[in-house]
């Protein structure tokens, strides 16, 4: 007799499925557009409704935890020597990149805001230090030198200053990717600066596909030439390059990406560092430890850590080289 029920409840599952495979399918795609954290992003995410009020409340969350632009930020408070009651998005960032910070000896370092700010890359204007102000500078510069305790910030130096520009961003779109999945939504790409989560598939049904820029020379950002276009899906990507912010001083080439343990901007044959995980904020961190020690040093660090992926653009004679994970 139990058999006679086997067929009907088949068909009532299949139906089922189809069903809400079809609902699914016909679900619209949302688009919404912003700038956050001094830099635009795009999200795109399969939904019923617009979901740009909720994302841009948790995006607002991050920027008051790690904005150094926001003058009423706790990082900002930090900076300035104020009591804050420091908040998870904080305590989860810190913790992260003073993790990262050991695991690649001090390339990738949170306090290296005075020298970023220094060199004219950062949320003051000096710019071209003097050796000796290299030198004064990086008496207070340092991971080691700052720790976080039961919810506070505790310097050594209070001239010490983080900046997390090269983790927050990746953190955001963990943030906002986290709330999609948290909602059941199923197919979206959250890009913030070009830091990128990209989930499920995109309105064609296809894998989303992620370009990787050519490594020009355009401080201007009006280049857009492309390496390659990564497909990606359930992964989050993170780019680090001395191509788009750099300027020219009496002949003289500066890039952005700074070496804490020199105080100076990086000189060595990495041109982008393009890391892929299942955290944003992870990638985003190491494609900037990547562009501090180098291509050899990089590889090292991949060895050690089987769940990050790279694809790195080195320099190669007059043109360029590629170098990327098995698998990728």
């Amino acid at each position: 007799m139990r058999k006679k029920w086997h067929l009907p409840l088949l068909i009532v599952l299949l139906v089922g499925t189809v069903l809400i495979l079809r609902n699914q399918y016909n679900m619209p795609y949302q688009q919404n557009k912003g700038m956050i954290f001094g830099t635009f992003y795009t999200i795109t995410y399969q939904y019923d409704k617009d979901l740009q009020k909720e994302i841009e409340a948790e995006l607002l969350k991050v920027d008051h935890a790690l904005s150094t632009f926001n003058k009423q930020s706790d990082i900002t408070a930090v900076n300035n020597n104020k009591k804050v009651q420091l908040d998870k998005m904080f305590c989860d960032v810190f913790s992260l990149a003073q993790e990262i910070a050991d695991d690649t000896q001090g390339a990738f370092d949170i306090t290296v805001a005075p020298l970023v700010n220094a060199w004219g890359f950062g949320f003051d204007g000096s710019v071209i230090p003097t050796k000796a102000a290299i030198d004064s500078l990086r008496e207070f510069v340092g991971y080691k030198k700052v720790e976080l305790r039961n919810g506070s910030i505790i310097k050594e130096d209070p001239r010490l200053m983080l900046d997390c520009s090269a983790i927050a961003k990746g953190y955001g779109v963990d943030v906002v990717a986290k709330m999609f999945l948290d909602m059941g939504i199923q197919n979206f790409l959250v890009e913030i600066g070009g830091e990128v989560y990209a989930y499920g598939v995109n309105a064609k049904r296809e894998p989303w596909g992620i370009g990787v820029e050519k490594p020009v020379d355009d401080s201007l950002s009006t280049e857009s030439n492309l390496v390659t276009v990564l497909k990606s899906k359930n992964i989050a990507m993170a780019t680090s390059g001395n191509y788009r912010n750099f300027y020219f001083k009496n002949g003289k080439k500066y890039a952005h990406t700074i070496d804490p343990r020199t105080g100076r901007p990086v000189q060595h044959n990495i041109l982008s560092a393009t890391v892929l995980c299942t955290s944003c904020a992870k990638a985003d961190a190491y494609a900037t430890a990547f562009m501090v020690v180098g291509l050899d040093e990089a590889k090292k660090i991949l060895e050690r850590h089987r769940e990050l992926k790279a694809y790195l653009i080195y320099q190669d004679g007059d043109g360029y080289g590629v170098w990327q994970s098995d698998g990728i």
